[in-house]
């Protein structure tokens, strides 16, 4: 892409039957956003849903110049994530990753913006979560994996609340198989592994009060086990090169 086609920022929103919420959500991204006064896009990307969350969305985007949809067929919150990063590589200096439910406030982002030139990888820690045990024990177990397999410098290695330049991680990023599961927590080894320069702010989390779960509790276990399978074939794929 052309140098005056680059943005400052892209934000990747993934989204699944989101119908009650999106378009609040979107609308305090763009406000926010809009207060830094930068080059900004934000890419929405439905994964299939099968409510009326695209119909939303258009709704609100009708009416902004900054906001694309993304259509696409259901594959997954993580492959949606992926394909958003993938997409966007040489579109931006900074991608962002936020999820579409509301759980994590815009209005902690411009702190993590107004400190990025010194970092290449800032997250945003789940504060004040309060987990089922099931959900616990899989973020101790994805944070044991990108420990035992990378090293972790990163304190919350799945958190949908990532800003990461993008040069840093093109190369990996790219290598990373398409239908992989949890992208995020290859995302956050490869920042230890790199020995990216880390930040890391506390964020207070907020359960849902409305749309879909995707992850039920009966299949974390098996989760985990999918997560640690790909991020350890993807580690030994990263020794080679």
């Amino acid at each position: 892409m052309n140098k005056k086609n680059m943005y400052d920022l892209v934000v990747v929103i993934p989204v699944y039957n989101e119908e009650e919420i999106i378009k609040f959500v979107i609308r305090d991204w763009v406000k926010v956003l809009d207060g830094l006064d930068i080059n900004y896009r934000i890419f929405v990307y439905d994964d299939g849903s099968s409510d009326d969350t695209e119909k939303e969305i258009l709704s609100v985007v009708s009416g902004l110049d900054n906001v694309d949809l993304v259509s696409k067929s259901n594959s997954g919150h993580g492959p949606t994530i992926l394909r958003g990063y993938k997409d966007n590589l040489e579109n931006a200096t900074w991608i962002f990753q936020v999820d579409s439910d509301n759980e994590m406030s815009p209005k902690y982002f411009p702190y993590l913006w107004e400190v990025r030139e010194r970092y290449d990888f800032l997250i945003g820690y789940r504060h004040n979560r309060d987990f089922s045990f099931m959900r616990l024990m899989l973020t101790l177990l994805s944070r044991v994996v990108v420990f035992t397999l990378f090293g972790s410098k990163v304190k919350d290695v799945n958190s949908p609340y990532r800003l990461f330049r993008s040069s840093f991680f093109s190369r990996d990023i790219k290598s990373i198989d398409d239908a992989t599961f949890a992208p995020n927590v290859i995302l956050s080894g490869i920042a230890s592994l790199r020995n990216a320069r880390i930040k890391s702010i506390d964020v207070p989390y907020h359960f849902r009060t409305t749309g879909t779960v995707s992850l039920k509790e009966f299949k974390l276990l098996k989760i985990g086990a999918k997560c640690f399978s790909q991020t350890l074939k993807f580690t030994k794929k990263l020794k080679m090169n």
